[in-house]
């Protein structure tokens, strides 16, 4: 018997408006232990991992190997959950069961969200696809990448030479990544990202080198953030392309700097011409005033400075000792000689 001969995805509303989930599946008891684990995937950098925090429900399987999940834990939005068994005894002291990898285990990984309907008729123990029905296409897009990935493996070994890997690099990087675009989900793009950046894998420094000019990579933090923009997904894959891109290019730092020490003096160069016009300017228009008042009697410059002072016609005519009347006759005057019609015009040609 195979591990997991079927998995059904089933989802329902109670009557209290909850909308529920069903896993049901088959399990070889020969080969694997009774108990079977649902996962939610928070960091796509431990799709292989076993997390005991992460677990969401544990089932233990009937007789015939059967075994179901039900409840509404899944989350509105579409997120990466996991299905395995192993035969890991979290009871030995030296066992590393839930505590980073079980070697002996299988899993499966999917794209769900709580109104979804699954079926996934998968052999566990040769991860190939196949026909996979669904009211969301997307839910089984791990196990194409999957499939994708083992041509991938078989390309590689054709020949080894580092000729081959060199060609098979490129190729195979902008096949997963044409793919994964095609899939039109993001997160299924994160699956096929997480495999190409891996550290300590022998396409690391590929990827390094795709960084810093393949564009490929912004458009996804894009999509991310169209898809999922509260996500930790997204958050996670902003923080590692940036990381990785100062990895792969140190000095673009130092060249940052530059920038900011450019900008500065940009700054001082155009504030210095700026004060300099400035400066032109209040000469240029002190020289002008006083060509304006050239044209005025002694008597009408003094009036025109006790305007400029916002006198009225009475402080004016107190302050010179002359009538009222006398005042009118030297402001209109000002305004002729000035080409004026008003007090605020007055100073607003001066501008004081």
């Amino acid at each position: 018997m195979k591990f997991l001969t079927s998995i059904s995805l089933f989802v329902c509303i109670s009557h209290c408006c909850f909308a529920q989930y069903y896993f049901s599946g088959y399990v070889d008891t020969e080969r694997w232990q009774g108990d079977v684990y649902l996962s939610i995937i928070e960091d796509y950098r431990t799709l292989e991992n076993i997390d005991n925090e992460q677990i969401i429900s544990k089932t233990t399987v009937n007789s015939n190997g059967f075994f179901q999940f039900s409840g509404n834990q899944l989350e509105p939005h579409p997120c990466i959950y996991k299905l395995h068994v192993d035969n890991c005894d979290s009871n030995e002291i030296d066992g590393n069961h839930f505590d980073g990898h079980c070697f002996d285990s299988k899993d499966i990984l999917f794209i769900a969200q709580h109104t979804d309907t699954i079926h996934f008729p998968l052999s566990f123990d040769t991860q190939m696809f196949c026909d996979i029905k669904s009211t969301n296409p997307k839910a089984a897009a791990f196990i194409k990448i999957d499939s994708l990935k083992e041509e991938m493996k078989f390309a590689y070994s054709e020949f080894r030479s580092k000729a081959n890997r060199d060609l098979n690099n490129k190729k195979w990087f902008k096949t997963l990544q044409d793919y994964g675009e095609q899939l039109n989900e993001p997160l299924a793009e994160l699956y096929i990202y997480a495999f190409l950046s891996e550290r300590g894998s022998p396409f690391h420094n590929f990827y390094l080198e795709d960084l810093q000019t393949n564009s490929y990579y912004d458009h996804l933090l894009e999509r991310l953030n169209n898809e999922y923009p509260y996500s930790k997904y997204t958050k996670q894959y902003e923080a590692e392309i940036s990381s990785d891109r100062f990895i792969a290019n140190p000095s673009r730092k130092s060249s940052t700097f530059n920038w900011t020490y450019l900008i500065t003096s940009l700054l001082i160069i155009s504030l210095s011409i700026n004060l300099w016009y400035l400066s032109k300017y209040r000469a240029q228009k002190k020289k002008l005033h006083s060509q304006a008042k050239e044209q005025l009697t002694k008597q009408e410059q003094n009036v025109l400075e006790l305007i400029l002072k916002e006198y009225s016609n009475k402080e004016i005519a107190d302050t010179l000792f002359v009538s009222i009347s006398t005042v009118k006759t030297h402001v209109n005057n000002i305004y002729k000689k000035l080409n004026v019609n008003s007090r605020e015009d007055v100073k607003n040609l001066f501008n004081r």
